[in-house]
């Protein structure tokens, strides 16, 4: 089998462990947050355990580009600027901005969560800088136009919906509250609409299998905890909208 073949191949089993951990988390929520279990034991600090399992997505494709460098074009570079514009902000401007204090996450999360992350950016590399064949005329093409109009549009749903979410609580005190305006006013999980919106469009404007795959994931994961964080949110928060759909506006 050839390498190209094996890539592929395992595109297709990594497409199908996302569909299993979809169902699974239907029925188990994942030990962060609100959803951490009191006494849990094996946890580090949410700000800690934020930036470790999220920084192999910055610092895998700068080795990559490191190793490539001489031999990719301006598409490629713009890729990665584009990648890396979502994953610095996510590994190191978020977790040092959010009120994170005194708040714990499991380690088994961050474990699974940085094997996600050093498959994940591989699979992205491998695609951008060894199988993909990119001209430097397809940033002007219309899917990478429209992808790239869509991914900045999801980060900005994204950004702004967490900036309510940090200043409601520099307003409101520790705890959970009730958060209004923007794209709260349809679902519980803005941020997590925004990130899916995202990765539909990189997976657009690098016309990638890994990148679809990867929007695959994001989806797996985060509307089955949307979906909880919405549950949670109308048991535990008083006077919460109990119209809010979870994660899509008017539909789920």
């Amino acid at each position: 089998m050839s390498f190209e073949d094996t890539y592929y191949s395992f595109l297709f089993l990594w497409a199908f462990v996302a569909l299993i951990v979809f169902i699974v988390l239907f029925y188990k929520d994942a030990p962060y947050g609100r959803h951490l279990k009191q006494g849990s034991s094996l946890t580090l600090s949410s700000r800690a355990g934020w930036i470790i399992m999220e920084s192999p997505a910055v610092f895998g494709i700068l080795i990559f580009l490191y190793m490539f460098y001489q031999t990719i074009g301006i598409t490629e570079t713009l890729l990665c600027c584009i990648w890396l514009l979502h994953y610095i902000h996510r590994t190191f401007v978020w977790p040092l901005r959010a009120k994170l204090r005194g708040k714990q996450m499991g380690v088994g999360v961050v474990s699974m969560a940085l094997l996600f992350n050093v498959i994940n950016i591989t699979l992205q590399c491998i695609w951008i800088f060894i199988l993909g064949e990119y001209t430097d005329q397809w940033i002007l093409s219309p899917l990478f136009i429209v992808g790239i109009i869509i991914f900045l549009l999801g980060m900005l749903i994204n950004i702004m919906s967490d900036n309510i979410l940090m200043n409601l609580r520099k307003s409101g005190g520790n705890g959970y509250h009730v958060p209004k305006g923007f794209f709260f006013k349809y679902v519980s999980n803005p941020n997590y609409f925004g990130e899916i919106i995202e990765w539909f469009g990189w997976s657009l404007l690098s016309m990638s299998p890994a990148g679809f795959v990867f929007f695959i994931w994001t989806t797996a994961n985060l509307v089955p905890r949307a979906r909880s964080n919405n549950e949670w949110s109308k048991s535990n928060i008083p006077d919460y909208p109990k119209n809010r759909k979870s994660i899509i506006p008017f539909i789920y």
